[in-house]
């Protein structure tokens, strides 16, 4: 193999892994029953208990 070729198949497994891992956290963010977990993270900057905790 030389570096082209090399460099081919780094590209393109690269870019597979890539837009796998992308498409991976979009359905992880979207996924319907991590909707409350992340309404629950909106919400903590208003939270004043948190504040008050600290």
């Amino acid at each position: 193999m030389d570096y082209h070729q090399v460099a081919q198949f780094s590209e393109t497994w690269g870019l597979v892994i890539l837009l796998s891992m992308f498409l991976g956290g979009v359905v992880y963010a979207l996924w319907p029953s991590n909707k409350s977990k992340f309404d629950q993270a909106a919400m903590l900057p208003l939270d004043d208990d948190a504040e008050a905790q600290q």
